[in-house]
């Protein structure tokens, strides 16, 4: 049997350990460490004891004195499983990196590869494949991480060129972003989704992050994205974890059709990928009503100039007013933003909804249900569109007909010119005050050009119209006396560090329940009966005799009038 190989680093289970430090094995020096506690971070104890024991490894990079039965079965089968295919293919006994990304990330191959090349990295193998103890040395390490630093800190350096600088470029950041959001796209309940406008997104991440900057260190790339994005990248790590955790059951090889551990059923595995919940981070966005709308289907999905209702010859060069008009219809939230905005903003604003219980206990198929119930006890969370003023209308009572009265967490747009979008996401029902309002998970963000987390505080949120004495508009920001964001009482002009910029147009989506949707549609709705009901009220002759419309009438001349009660 060949050697597997392993890491002097620790495996992170929460050891912590900061010391950097260089190790030997078979010739290789390793790199200094910056963050401890994991294989990409720094040695534990245990290692650091085995160093100083004289460990020594094998070309393939395992350590020689850790050949101890692995206690995680799983890693064990697979590790066999792919050998026996890299020596059926390559005439090789151990695992090389196209066998491993075809069969553990069948759909993600890139992933498989750059996660191999990564575990072979913290091996210092010598020969092109792992081992097969190396190979499962390496994985129990990577699937022993617990703590979120480390993760995320593993991953930024497994997207990165793996030299002896360890520097991150931008696109080595562009690529493990874009790895995150196809991996999100993929499970998505209306089946993979692609973006336009997916570059333009992830290119305001990436340089607002590097500021000019050409490299970074993975510890600083690490820090930006906890503050700003955290929750973009764990679903990548999620994924991983299953693959390596389930691909032994579901791997088919004709020699094992007898093993029933190794072959499962084709819906098993289709119920496995959809359990590890990568589809809840992404809402799900429900569109307006095309019928009648100017802009056809080109709502929350990056759709066609004009829509349905303009026809145009194929090849045809775009006219200077079709190419302002294009440009005022690109939806404020594409779903390239809207993956960006869940991975941003508090989990309260993407937080799935739970699958109702079945209504008749005595079905036939309650045993079904309840499976999948259990599976999938979770679906993604649905943000509904509230308001666009190029729908909808523009203008102050426009905004607050559509906004005022929804009691759930949502999100207000503003697109302004010179290409600036804008975000204020408020976790309760807006109303007018002359107080700030806003719990915990009040936010405030730049989108475009460059995306960042502008504040996230409590009690800076404001909203007046009508109160004399107050400021008149929507404000956003903790302090009363400099704002961040100062949207004028018309709703026309927004003011970002002391510069006006004219809005172009605003957008609101609604992030709670459908219940909390309904309950504000059948406010409108009682809002609307009660107009009509005062419009025709039934008065009195004494009633006349006393109202002031009589006066008026009299005082235009008009004498003579039915002053019986209608």
């Amino acid at each position: 049997m060949s050697m597997g190989n392993t890491n002097s680093h620790g495996n992170g289970k929460g050891s912590g350990s900061n010391s950097p430090t260089k190790s030997k094995g078979n010739g290789a020096t390793e790199p200094k460490q910056t963050n401890g506690g994991n294989g990409a971070a720094g040695p534990v104890a245990g290692a650091a004891g085995a160093l100083a024991r004289g460990m020594t490894r094998t070309a393939s990079g395992a350590d020689i004195q850790d050949r101890s039965h692995t206690q995680f079965q799983p890693v064990d089968k697979l590790g066999r499983i792919l050998s026996k295919k890299c020596e059926e293919l390559h005439g090789i006994h151990g695992v090389t990196g196209d066998v491993f990304a075809r069969y553990v990330f069948p759909k993600y191959p890139d992933l498989g590869l750059k996660l191999f090349r990564y575990l072979r990295f913290m091996s210092h193998a010598k020969t092109e494949h792992l081992g097969l103890v190396a190979f499962r040395q390496q994985c129990e390490r990577f699937l022993a991480l617990l703590d979120d630093s480390v993760i995320l800190e593993n991953y930024v350096r497994m997207f990165g060129d793996l030299n002896e600088s360890e520097l991150i470029k931008p696109e080595n950041l562009k690529n493990l972003l874009r790895t995150c959001y196809n991996l999100a796209m993929a499970h998505y309940s209306d089946g993979p989704q692609t973006c336009r406008l997916l570059n333009r997104t992830l290119d305001s991440v990436v340089q607002s992050c590097f500021f000019s900057k050409e490299s970074l260190s993975p510890g600083y790339i690490c820090r930006w994205l906890e503050n700003n994005v955290p929750r973009l990248v764990p679903p990548i790590h999620k994924y991983c974890v299953h693959a390596l955790s389930t691909s032994h059951r579901t791997i088919i090889d004709n020699s094992m059709a007898s093993n029933s551990e190794t072959v499962v059923s084709i819906s098993a595995i289709n119920a496995g990928e959809a359990s590890y919940g990568l589809e809840l981070q992404t809402p799900i966005l429900e569109k307006t009503n095309p019928f009648g709308k100017e802009l056809g289907g080109g709502i929350g999905n990056g759709g066609g100039l004009g829509g349905a209702g303009m026809p145009r010859e194929p090849g045809k060069p775009l006219t200077e007013d079709e190419r302002e008009r294009l440009k005022n219809q690109q939806p404020l939230l594409p779903l390239s933003e809207a993956w960006l905005l869940a991975g941003s903003l508090p989990p309260l604003y993407s937080k799935p909804q739970s699958v109702a219980a079945p209504i008749n206990p005595n079905s036939a198929n309650l045993t079904s249900h309840i499976f999948l119930a259990k599976l999938l006890s979770l679906v993604p969370s649905h943000w509904t569109s509230l308001y666009d003023s190029r729908l909808d209308g523009s203008g102050t009572n426009r905004f607050l007909h559509h906004v005022l009265g929804y009691r759930g967490p949502n999100l207000i747009l503003f697109r302004c010119e010179d290409d600036l979008l804008f975000c204020v996401a408020n976790p309760n029902e807006w109303r007018e005050t002359h107080l700030y309002i806003g719990d915990e998970g009040s936010c405030c963000l730049q989108l475009l050009p460059k995306f960042q987390m502008l504040e996230k505080k409590p009690k800076s949120l404001y909203l007046n119209t009508h109160i004399r004495g107050y400021p008149k508009g929507l404000r956003a920001g903790s302090d009363p006396r400099k704002p961040i964001l100062i949207v004028d009482e018309h709703f026309e002009r927004l003011e970002y560090r002391s510069l006006q910029h004219k809005i172009l147009s605003i957008e609101v989506w609604g992030c709670g329940n459908q219940q909390q949707r309904d309950v504000q549609l059948d406010i409108k709705k009682w809002q609307v009966k009660e107009a009509e009901r005062q419009r025709t009220v039934k008065m009195t002759a004494a009633d006349w005799m006393d109202h002031p419309d009589r006066y008026l009438l009299e005082l235009g001349g008009r004498q003579n009038y039915n002053n019986s009660s209608t």
